[in-house]
Parts: structure tokens; C-alpha cells; sequence
């Protein structure tokens, strides 16, 4: 790396530690890479620090590494970790030779020069769904290809729904949602529950709703953003959601959830095997849009990426790494492991095929969008940060809806 990409990076540093909930300046010691490594080692970063040697998606590497010839060295780390250390590595000219990342930080990492194009690193990327991809692009360019992805909808408690007397299937925009709510309170039940907590999952959960108005990130306080910060203000005041949703993270939003009181929770794919467990039977349903359609989910999700490398010539054997983690086979075992719905047709048909109830998650990620899309970029964390403070200011009675975003929007300018 040049001493002016190094300059860069340092500055995006502090974007990532933006966008990181909890993160802290990295150290540099405990990770591996490719320096001082003999060729015929490559080394792998991954956010999965939860599977051991012995799991389904090491053993995948190490086979990926046999087809291709050579020993993997595989390195796991926290995801709020894991972009502080690509950066320092980047900075070192250290950089592992595949790095697998959480979508919203790629859009950093290759404006710091961190990422090779998928031009550069001939990584085929003509079979992802392109509302994916778009999560991994940045100037006109792509840094990388998905592994899959996961978003929000809504789960429902079809034994609630069923005393209130709302069918499921009425549920197809906000003025059939919020009659639905009232019909579950004059029930004695409670509404719906999500996640409005003061950090980047507030914003995650909002964003159905405030792209489900049509607004854009670009203008927060447009009379779209509005209604949709009214729209959950509304269903706070009337009681159709609870006042804990200002402290909720998404977890703690799930076990609400999960007690059997709630008709609704906003929540992720992450979920499934929770909801297995909780009980009662539930069923899922795409968040809706203002007036009809799905709204546009934000998608979670990592994508394999290529780090920039001195030695130009390791990126064909990368390819050939990349090619198989993300082959339709190799894809559609990772993402049943993952939770995670594949990013392209083929796969997702093979999941679809395999378990009827991944079809709301699909139609949702079919209609989703990533958080840096519209060349956001960088810009993202901020926009973000103004987003979940004005929920914050909105739901706790502090300002208006209207005030709260127009506070926000001049924030970001």
C-alpha cells in the first residue's frame, strides 16, 4: 500500500467504527495473513467466529482449498472487529487473500482502497439477484459477491390473529396493518413489537417503513419519512406497541415476541429456529408497503470479497477459491447453515423447494435493498446516526415526527 491509501484508510477507519455498533480501535496483534506465508497458503477472514475446526463451513474452505491446490488458513473474528483489522492489515500491505464481510462496510473498505474490483479479481458475479449485489457496489464499480443474504418481515401468532378475529391474509399495507393492531388490543392482546433501540439496528428496522413510504436517505425529512415515523409514533401512543421498543434490540424485541402475547414482531431470518421453538404456531408475512406491494427490506448479509494484494499473481488461485464458495452447490449448503437466503435464482429455488416456509423470506430479499445502495457509500453511517436519533427523539415525545427528521436532515448536511 502507498503512503497516501494509508492516509485514507485511517480515515475510513473512523467510519467503520461509525457504523460498528460497540466497536473500539483495533489492536495489532492476534490475526493472521498472508505476509510470510509460503504460496501455497491462503488465507481466509470470516465474521463466523462461531464454527470450529471440526464445523460444515471450515471443513467447505478446506475442501475449496484441496480443489484448488493449496492449504487454507482461516482466521474467524467478530464482525464488529473484523473491518478495523482489514484495515490495519490493508495498512500493512497484510491483507488476507479472501475476506468475508458484513455489506454495509464493503462500500468503505473499497473507498480506502482496501478491495480489488470484481473487474480486477475476474470474480463472476452474472447469476446474483442485482438488488444484492447493489450492496457491495460503490462508483459504478462491484467489490465482491454475496453469500447470502437475510432481511426483516413480519412474524405473526396465528392463535392471536385468530381470537381477534384478523385474518392473515388482510394484512396487505399500513391502513390494513394498524386495523389489525386495534382489532388485537380491543382484544386484550398486545399489537407488535420490533426494535427502535438508539443504534444501527433502530435504523435496520425503520427502514422498511421509511422506504415503504418511498422516502429516500438522501432527504429524511420528506413527507414520506414522515409518515412513516408517524406511522410508528401512532402506534405508540394508541398502545398498539410498547414502550420498550425505545430499549429493544432485536433480540430482546424476539423474546417479546416469543412469551405468545405479541400478533406481531418485526424481526429477521435469524429468527426461524427460535420461532420453531416458541410454542405456538406463527406464520411470516413481507413488511408491507404505505399502500400495498412489499416494501423494500434492508439486506444483512456478507459478501466474499478480494483484498488489494502486492503479489498480483495470487488472485488466480482467489478466484478459484471465490468461484467455490459461492458455486450453487457450495452456496445452498452455507446458507442453510446460515439462515440465510441465497443470492441468486437457482439456489433459491433448490431452498424453496426444500422448505415451503423460507417463501415470505425469499419474496422478501427479492424486494430488498441494501443499506449503502443509491451510492451511498460512506455517506451511510452518518444518514444513519441522524435516522435513529430522530426515532429515538420522535417515539420518547421529545419533538414531532416532522421535527425530529428535520432535525436530522440538517444534522446530515
Amino acid at each position: 500500500m502507498n503512503g497516501s491509501t494509508g492516509r485514507r484508510l485511517t480515515a475510513a477507519a473512523l467510519t467503520v467504527v461509525a457504523l460498528a455498533t460497540g466497536t473500539t480501535a483495533c489492536s495489532s496483534g492476534g490475526s493472521s495473513s498472508a505476509e510470510g506465508e509460503d504460496s501455497g497458503t491462503y488465507t481466509v477472514w470470516d465474521p463466523y467466529p462461531q464454527f470450529a475446526k471440526n464445523s460444515a463451513w471450515v471443513k467447505l474452505l478446506d475442501g475449496c482449498g484441496t480443489k484448488a491446490g493449496v492449504k487454507i488458513k482461516r482466521t474467524g473474528f467478530d464482525t464488529s472487529d473484523l473491518a478495523n483489522k482489514a484495515l490495519l492489515a490493508a495498512q500493512q500491505d497484510n491483507s488476507p487473500d479472501v475476506l468475508i464481510v458484513d455489506n454495509p462496510v464493503v462500500s468503505t473498505l473499497a473507498e480506502a482502497g482496501v478491495l480489488t474490483t470484481t473487474a480486477d479479481s475476474k470474480v463472476d458475479t452474472s447469476k446474483v439477484d442485482p438488488n444484492l449485489l447493489a450492496a457491495g457496489q460503490s462508483g459504478g464499480k462491484t467489490y465482491g459477491t454475496p453469500i447470502g443474504a437475510n432481511t426483516l418481515a413480519l412474524y405473526y401468532n396465528k392463535k392471536v390473529l385468530k381470537a381477534a378475529g384478523v385474518d392473515s391474509a388482510s394484512v396487505k399495507d399500513w391502513p390494513s396493518l394498524t386495523a389489525a393492531l386495534e382489532k388485537v388490543k380491543k382484544a386484550g392482546k398486545k399489537g407488535i413489537t420490533f426494535s427502535a433501540i438508539g443504534t444501527e439496528e433502530g435504523s435496520f428496522q425503520f427502514l422498511p417503513w421509511f422506504w415503504g413510504a418511498g422516502a429516500k436517505l438522501t432527504q429524511l425529512d420528506s413527507a414520506q419519512g414522515e409518515s412513516a415515523l408517524s406511522l410508528w409514533n401512532g402506534w405508540l401512543k394508541k398502545g398498539y406497541a410498547p414502550n420498550s421498543v425505545l430499549n429493544n434490540t432485536q433480540t430482546t424485541s424476539w423474546q417479546e415476541f416469543a412469551t405468545g402475547d405479541y400478533a406481531f414482531a418485526e424481526n429477521g431470518t435469524w429468527q426461524l429456529a427460535g420461532a420453531e421453538k416458541a410454542g405456538f404456531d406463527y406464520g411470516v408475512l413481507p413488511i408491507p408497503g404505505a399502500s400495498g406491494g412489499n416494501a423494500a427490506a434492508p439486506t444483512g448479509g456478507e459478501f466474499v470479497t478480494v483484498p488489494v494484494q502486492g503479489d498480483t499473481g495470487r488472485y488466480a488461485t482467489t478466484r478459484k477459491l471465490v468461484s467455490c464458495l459461492t458455486s450453487t452447490d457450495n452456496l445452498y449448503a452455507t446458507d442453510t447453515t446460515l439462515s440465510y437466503v441465497a443470492p441468486t435464482s437457482a439456489v433459491q429455488d433448490k431452498q424453496m423447494a426444500s422448505d415451503a416456509k423460507l417463501k415470505p423470506w425469499i419474496e422478501a430479499v427479492k424486494a430488498a435493498k441494501g443499506r449503502t445502495s443509491d451510492d451511498l457509500g460512506t455517506k451511510y453511517p452518518k444518514i444513519s446516526e441522524q435516522l435513529w436519533k430522530a426515532v429515538q427523539t420522535a417515539l420518547s415525545g421529545a419533538k414531532s415526527p416532522k421535527d425530529a427528521l428535520t432535525s436530522a436532515q440538517a444534522a446530515v448536511k
